[in-house]
């Protein structure tokens, strides 16, 4: 989906891939399952004024994502034309999928996601998103993840889970 006129260049490409970001809580089944990507009711509700498309590619935990899903991500970001790209990922496994990433050189990829779902009240998938955009549309060409108001490399960043954050190595 696109969020301007069809003819227009998108400045920032995102992929969606499922995770905690976009999971909805089925009461009835006591349950978290993906849902529908949120990162464009998002961006219309922050009034976001740059081009942009979205397209869903995977809706998995991240757990479950496998060495095929990243190969198959790693064939959608390295034939799109548009060199700033954001992935939306659960955070468990978002580092070794931006690891086998880099081999692309000529894009700026980031990759974000959020601790909690993002149709929480209380979650930081809104502030992920927005900063990880202005991360994908400023940074050189590069694969970096976007979490917790800081930039990280895949190879020099950790997840803390204790702490509920992304941590520099």
């Amino acid at each position: 989906m696109l969020n301007k006129e069809h003819s227009k260049k998108h400045q920032v490409k995102i992929f969606c891939t499922g995770g905690t970001i976009d999971k909805i809580y089925f009461d009835a089944l006591s349950d978290y399952q993906i849902g529908e990507p949120v990162v464009d009711n998002i961006l219309k509700e922050a009034l976001a004024k740059f081009s942009y498309e979205v397209e869903s590619i995977l809706k998995k935990d991240s757990l479950e994502i496998t060495d095929e899903d990243r190969d198959m991500i790693f064939q959608q970001v390295a034939a799109d034309s548009c060199e700033n790209i954001l992935i939306t990922h659960g955070t468990d496994t978002m580092i070794n999928t931006a690891q086998r990433l880099e081999e692309i050189k000529d894009k700026t990829i980031v990759l974000t996601g959020a601790m909690q779902p993002a149709r929480f009240r209380n979650t930081d998938a809104i502030f992920n998103i927005g900063y990880a955009i202005s991360a994908a549309q400023h940074l050189p060409h590069g694969i970096y993840l976007a979490m917790n108001g800081q930039i990280f490399t895949a190879d020099a960043v950790q997840k803390n889970r204790a702490a509920a954050q992304f941590e520099a190595i």
